[in-house]
């Protein structure tokens, strides 16, 4: 049987870093005096430095064709309504993206040969969309196939290599580019509720965009599993609102997932043991989640490190997200080293991948 490698990643996030600006609007929406140094602790100990937005969080900056004030666009008492949000989505999302395939650096001979795209997002959508983008702005052949993979929430970018993979596997010669585009900082929502303003404490903007092939260079994806964690189907929720897209991230998902890891890691893991492998591709939901998993598989306190590394830099970007860890892991992987990504959503679910180097 055929063997599919993600041959290259690269990653785009937009200019505005809004980490700092959104812990001080978030501290000034809370009304609750008892809260507000909950929120500020949590903040400190969130293990993120940054997180980027489409929107910018200078004050000074008026509102543009090319330009939305962080500040103009959430006021207090009047946040923006879902059609507002998705006019934003649509007018941002396609730079983001052309940045993130550019970086691919594809040859003219590899444009040629691309023969499928996957898109995958869960805070934005629009027809024609960003399938088409992506083929109009490399120039790609108009009988390329594409593939929208919508809602799916953190562990999408999974369930696109897992396509890609099938894609490759049946058709050897097949060459597809997966993108993963999320803009999470578009669907803030005005609440008192701190669990609530706490989960959007993590999430940021990003775009990951990779190649896989049949060409044995970089991760070869070996097999995949899903594994459901019984009685946990309303821990993670995503719904569409009419002031944007609405999540609910319960606190009780971290416990949740170390527990389903510590009882359950054969199932994860499938024919492999954890001491088999050095590259950890975990998804950083969020500090507590990474701590989660690696209390939950009993792994040393360097092996999340990409994972870290990632979340400090840039947060939660949703499905873009483990396909930045797998990128800084791509870059300093050795031939032979086994590796596991994981990724976590709705479901609640665990999405795993088990790979080797090339």
């Amino acid at each position: 049987m055929t063997e599919a490698f993600i041959n290259r990643i690269a990653t785009a996030v937009p200019e505005h870093d809004v980490h700092q600006a959104f812990v001080d609007f978030a501290d000034g929406m809370l009304e609750d005096p008892r809260v507000k140094p909950v929120f500020q602790r949590m903040a400190q100990r969130s293990g993120i430095g940054h997180r980027y937005s489409v929107l910018t969080p200078d004050r000074a900056k008026a509102t543009t064709e090319f330009t939305i004030n962080a500040h103009e666009f959430y006021t207090r008492g009047s946040f923006p309504d879902t059609a507002k949000r998705m006019d934003i989505f649509e007018r941002f999302a396609p730079a983001l993206v052309r940045c993130a395939v550019d970086k691919l650096n594809l040859t003219e001979a590899e444009r040629r040969g691309v023969t499928h795209v996957i898109v995958t997002s869960c805070t934005g959508l629009y027809a024609p969309g960003l399938d088409f983008e992506i083929v109009e702005h490399l120039g790609l052949d108009t009988t390329v196939e594409r593939t929208m993979i919508g809602f799916m929430g953190c562990y999408a970018a999974i369930n696109a290599l897992k396509a890609a993979r099938h894609i490759v596997r049946s058709e050897p010669g097949a060459k597809v580019i997966a993108v993963n585009l999320e803009l999470c900082t578009l669907h803030l929502q005005e609440t008192q509720e701190l669990e609530q303003v706490l989960s959007f404490l993590v999430f940021g903007d990003g775009c990951a965009a990779a190649l896989i092939s049949a060409e044995p260079v970089g991760f070869a994806m070996d097999s995949f599993r899903s594994v459901m964690i019984p009685g946990t189907r309303d821990l993670i929720t995503w719904r569409i609102r009419g002031v944007g897209f609405d999540m609910l991230l319960s606190g009780k998902v971290p416990a949740e997932i170390g527990k389903a890891l510590g009882s359950g890691s054969a199932e994860v893991l499938a024919e492999r043991s954890k001491d088999d492998i050095t590259l950890w591709g975990v998804h950083p939901g969020g500090k507590s989640v990474l701590d989660a998993v690696e209390r939950g598989l009993g792994l040393s306190a360097d092996a999340l490190g990409a994972s870290r590394e990632v979340l400090d830099r840039f947060g939660n970007m949703s499905s873009a997200t483990v396909m930045f860890v797998l990128a800084r892991l791509l870059g300093k992987a050795t031939p032979g080293e086994l590796g596991c990504a994981m990724s976590f959503g709705p479901g609640l679910t665990a999405e795993t991948m088990l790979f080797h180097a090339a």
